[in-house]
């Protein structure tokens, strides 16, 4: 204890309980040498009569431990679900690369994203010529078609997951927006905005603004380039 603690107990006659703090910060090792002093000291338990110091402690590490545990564990499973998300994107990659048409990317992103992806509805829009670029389940509009219903979205670089507006839903997914309840727009760019891919689930909370969209702004790039170079850059807008 410093002088000046000491000091102030003399003059008030008594130690105060910050300075027994203060003292016990400052000499952790206190109970080691004074080991004698534990036999007469207890701490109120919350559950049952008293509990000694060392007892008190040992809970405090216990809690502690058992907190950690469940943040290892916690990390654990993301690890695993990462690499499962990984082992899929990487297939449906692989297939996207070796699509030789528009049809055959299509294929690719409808088997990958709803099966693999448990996605229900999805769809590929490009902005270009719809006489010029025809495939099966491609909508195909111009831009300037788009902007009105999909501005806020197209101005973004990333994938956008949540609940859509319902300007957005029924633009992107027509018919079928209904029952659309969460989804994710994931904008296809090249140079310039060309499209988007929109992936629909019939669950309220299957796509969420706090989702990671890691996976999915990956898709988005290599699907962009793969669109660019099927469609040819003269027929995109």
């Amino acid at each position: 204890m410093s002088d000046q603690q000491t000091n102030s107990s003399k003059q008030g006659g008594e130690v105060s309980e910050q300075q027994v703090v203060d003292f016990l910060k400052q000499h952790p090792e206190f109970f080691n040498q004074h080991q004698h002093l534990l036999e007469d000291l207890h701490i109120p338990h919350q559950r049952a009569g008293t509990v000694s110091l060392v007892e008190r402690q040992t809970s405090i590490l216990r809690q502690q431990n058992r907190a950690m545990n469940a943040q290892i564990d916690e990390l654990i499973d993301t690890a695993r679900h990462n690499d499962l998300q990984f082992d899929k994107t990487r297939r449906l990659i692989i297939n996207l690369l070796e699509a030789h048409n528009l049809d055959e990317a299509i294929v690719a992103i409808d088997e990958g994203l709803c099966q693999n992806f448990n996605g229900d509805v999805v769809q590929l829009i490009l902005f270009g010529d719809p006489n010029a670029l025809q495939a099966n389940n491609l909508k195909v509009v111009t831009r300037e078609e788009a902007d009105p219903h999909l501005a806020d979205l197209i101005e973004s670089d990333w994938a956008i997951c949540g609940s859509l507006n319902d300007k957005e839903r029924h633009f992107l997914f027509d018919d079928r927006a209904s029952k659309v309840l969460s989804a994710a727009a994931v904008p296809l760019v090249c140079g310039k905005p060309i499209g988007f891919l929109a992936i629909g689930s019939f669950e309220a909370n299957y796509f969420h603004s706090s989702m990671g969209t890691l996976f999915l702004n990956y898709i988005g790039e290599v699907l962009s380039r793969v669109c660019y170079r099927l469609a040819g850059p003269e027929q995109l807008d």
